[in-house]
């Protein structure tokens, strides 16, 4: 990896492009400590310091806009609205058709569709922003501070809807920085920007580990938590390389006197073929009862019960709870992102087939058969992945927010490596010496 990135800086186009991710990254993070007008940055500070970084309920948003959500900022949002919006947008591509008909056609389609998201990022950048206000307005943002109410000194209508506009404004921002990135500089806009708000929070998290821990100073549970971390991602790194290969085999045709087929490839079924999106469904089902309870008012028996099952994260309901999402959202999300049945007709018109099994549902049948079979170890692996961040709150006493927790492990890693493909594909067009010399 670091000699792809030696090679790129040693083009002159690669470099400039890299140099100008690199630029965009810095806007982001500036933009990340810059706070909405309306807030009182000296209480957010004080409320900061005294929830030691535990989250609660907004973690994952908090995640993903590298910290920049319980302080109060310009991005506070994120890229979280875009990535509803694409998840949104995606289920839907199957039960609406006129969407499923736009996917079908092409580039202009997609162009449609990415149309369609971007307007959908802005509605849920309104609707999450109000919510945000209206927390922070409540005091219920940081529960326990006694500077809480008073992190919004001014109520009013005008401030309020000020702080909402900024925030949309924010998120568009961030959506088209994330642009810039996949058309001026190496690509995958959206996903570096999320991997740089994950890893924006690891030193912090690490030292927080270190001055929390009791052996030798905090170094044995940081040496530990880096231990843990390598080895987490070495085998994150061992399942998403990991796939079924599926021999496909085209029949030969002759049309005139030449021959044209015949040749052999194959499918690639990854173990993981939902990536993240089952442990972001299940985490955010998952918020919704405690939302529900934070909210209502008394103290009733079911706001009693749910406080203590579903809040914290450590408990057995919750813990079962979340692993058997995780299976169940990775089983969901594959059924519907990869259809059978269409990969055997398009098989089946082109002239394809698979050894041993016959075109059309025969092919569909066992492409389903296979899939199924390799869900399944790629949703346990999921699901005890995800469950690192719950160990660690019961063995390290660490926030929620563990720095090598499942969902920023997968993001990270999957992002990486999508990062340095492109930037090997881009090297090899530049540097294709070919047959003849």
């Amino acid at each position: 990896m670091l000699t792809a990135f030696a090679r790129a800086f040693k083009t002159p186009d690669l470099r400039k492009k890299l140099l100008f991710t690199l630029g965009i990254i810095v806007v982001y993070r500036v933009g990340t400590h810059i706070p909405i007008p309306g807030v009182d940055y000296r209480n957010v500070q004080t409320c900061i310091d005294a929830a030691q970084a535990n989250t609660g309920l907004f973690g994952l948003v908090n995640m993903f806009s590298g910290g920049a959500l319980l302080q109060i900022t310009i991005f506070a949002l994120g890229i979280m609205p875009y990535i509803t919006a694409s998840i949104i947008l995606q289920l839907l591509t199957v039960v609406i058709p006129r969407l499923e008909a736009l996917k079908k056609e092409g580039q202009a389609g997609t162009a449609k569709i990415t149309q369609y998201t971007r307007y959908l990022t802005i509605a849920l950048a309104i609707l999450q922003g109000t919510g945000l206000v209206a927390t922070a307005r409540s005091g219920a943002l940081f529960q326990g501070c006694p500077v809480a109410s008073q992190i919004v000194p001014d109520q009013s209508i005008f401030v309020t809807i000020t702080m909402v506009i900024t925030m949309t404004a924010g998120t568009a921002a961030v959506m088209w920085l994330g642009e810039l990135i996949t058309d001026r500089g190496i690509g995958n806009g959206m996903s570096i920007l999320m991997f740089i708000s994950i890893a924006a929070t690891f030193p912090s998290a690490l030292w927080a580990i270190k001055q929390e821990g009791s052996l030798a100073g905090g170094w044995i549970e940081f040496g530990t938590v880096i231990l843990v971390g390598l080895v987490m991602v070495g085998l994150v790194v061992f399942v998403e390389q990991a796939q079924r290969r599926i021999p496909v085999q085209y029949a030969k045709r002759m049309i005139g006197r030449r021959s044209y087929g015949g040749t052999s490839t194959y499918i690639p079924l990854k173990v993981n073929q939902a990536g993240v999106i089952p442990v972001i469904f299940a985490s955010s089902l998952l918020y919704i009862p405690a939302l529900i309870a934070q909210f209502a008012g008394g103290n009733s028996g079911w706001k009693t019960w749910i406080e203590q099952h579903f809040v914290k994260g450590d408990h057995p309901y919750y813990i079962a709870s979340y692993f058997l999402l995780i299976v169940f959202f990775a089983f969901f999300y594959v059924a519907i992102s990869f259809n059978p049945e269409e990969v055997a007709d398009n098989m089946k018109k082109y002239g394809g087939f698979i050894p041993g099994i016959r075109a059309g549902r025969p092919t569909a049948e066992y492409l389903s058969y296979v899939l199924n079979r390799i869900t399944w170890p790629g949703s346990l692996y999921l699901g005890l992945i995800a469950l690192v961040p719950t160990m660690a709150l019961v063995g390290f006493q660490a926030n929620q927010n563990f720095p090598f927790g499942g969902t920023s492990i997968l993001i990270i890693v999957g992002v990486g490596l999508e990062t340095v493909k492109q930037i090997e594909s881009q090297l090899q067009q530049r540097n294709y010496e070919g047959f003849l010399r």
